[in-house]
């Protein structure tokens, strides 16, 4: 075997550091933000860190399995994954199967690990699927009817069944996911405004729709107008990030696990990082999350086919874009929206999805060209640095043209 090709062979130590660095900070912060409330719902401090370990061991084990698993051959499982991620959607809704927590039912029951939410696998299942359609329909991805309507349809059948769900966390998320594998396949810029521009319209109507999303956007202008009314969780996170100082109150030390911030071991952990971490491990967080959407879009740069080059994409969007959402409402930079910190929030099947994903992600990363010849020898080049042409990476016309070269 050639030394070249021994080099594409070897995997991204630094993207699979940077997950386990990730993940390990996410337990020990895990076990730190939710002992108090595990204590008094459950009797046992530890009741949530305990989960998330058996979790956290599962997500690796899939892991290791997909980092050496073809990732080509995940074509053949696109579509019935898809549909039966979207049997799932449908089935939670149904009472007595689906679990319904603060008026949401977007779960199943676990048993002894917990709950089992559908969407979440639906992130990983739709980023396979959006790959492989895309690489199929790669000659009209550019063209509005053959390339638009059908992306559009098909998040518009995936967001209705998230907003039934009352899920709009997961479904800005969805979004993202979808434009940003539309985007790198071969969109044309004007048809990213023209979808983006419906979808700003569809978020602002269902969020006038509820009027607890309303309350919430209220309360983002000042939270502090009403800090014990709709601007209370957003009040006791800042309140957390602004006593956590430049090195934290020091770990196991928060007070606002102490039930004054809600969901502090969910979608809220962030600011029990920075209560107890400070603004130096509020910092090296960021910097870990940067340094693996580097590394993703690292690997869908070098991927060797059109459909490596949307799935690395896609899933690198995904964790990216759910962290930056999550740690931008935490800071109430952004409205609350019920978005989980990638490998730091409590929840097993998200946890377990996303180091699932990693797992894809790596595999893509260990076929990948090389830096110097790899834009050059692969048969579908993808991204124009220049953007001339104000097109996609890999638009129709010029990935024909890299086959004819």
């Amino acid at each position: 075997m050639s030394a070249s090709v021994r080099e594409e062979r070897q995997p991204d130590r630094l993207l699979l550091l940077t997950t386990v660095l990730l993940c390990a900070a996410g337990l020990v912060m895990v076990t730190s933000a939710s002992i108090a409330f595990a204590y008094t719902q459950h009797q046992s401090a530890l009741y949530y860190a305990e989960r998330q370990t058996v979790w956290m061991v599962i997500g690796f084990t899939a892991l290791f399995i997909l980092s050496r698993f073809d990732y080509r051959k995940l074509r053949r499982l696109a579509t019935p994954g898809a549909l039966v991620v979207v049997l799932l959607m449908v089935l939670v809704l149904v009472p007595h199967i689906g679990v319904t927590v603060n008026g949401a039912r977007r779960w199943f029951d676990g048993g002894p690990l917990g709950t089992f939410q559908p969407s979440e696998l639906g992130k990983l299942a739709f980023a396979v699927f959006l790959a492989y359609w895309i690489d199929r329909n790669a000659s009209v991805i550019g063209t509005f009817q053959k390339g638009l309507l059908p992306i559009a349809a098909m998040l518009a059948g995936v967001l209705v069944l998230l907003v039934l769900e009352k899920d709009v966390g997961t479904s800005i998320v969805m979004i993202g996911i979808v434009v940003s594998a539309y985007w790198a396949g071969g969109a044309r810029f004007r048809h990213i405004v023209l979808l983006g521009a419906v979808l700003a319209l569809g978020l602002v109507a269902v969020t006038l729709f509820e009027s607890y999303r309303v309350a919430r956007l209220v309360s983002f202008k000042d939270p502090f107008s009403d800090p014990l009314g709709a601007g209370f969780q957003s009040t006791q996170a800042l309140y957390g990030l602004g006593s956590g100082g430049l090195f934290g109150v020091g770990i196991g030390h928060s007070v606002e696990k102490y039930g004054w911030l809600p969901e502090a071991h969910t979608d809220f952990i962030f600011a029990i990082v920075g209560e107890e971490t400070g603004l130096a491990g509020t910092t090296f967080v960021m910097l870990g999350f940067l340094c693996f959407a580097i590394r993703g879009y690292r690997a869908g740069l070098r991927a060797p086919d059109r459909f490596g080059v949307v799935l690395a994409v896609a899933i690198t969007t995904w964790i990216a874009f759910e962290a930056l959402l999550n740690m931008a409402t935490v800071t109430n930079t952004l409205p609350i929206a019920g978005v989980p910190l990638p490998f730091f929030s409590y929840g097993g099947t998200a946890l377990a999805t996303t180091l699932a994903a990693v797992g894809v992600l790596l595999s893509i990363a260990r076929r990948g060209t090389n830096a110097e010849t790899g834009l050059k020898r692969r048969t579908n080049a993808p991204f124009d640095s220049g953007r001339r042409d104000r097109r996609a990476p890999l638009s129709g016309a010029r990935g024909r043209a890299s086959l004819s070269r």
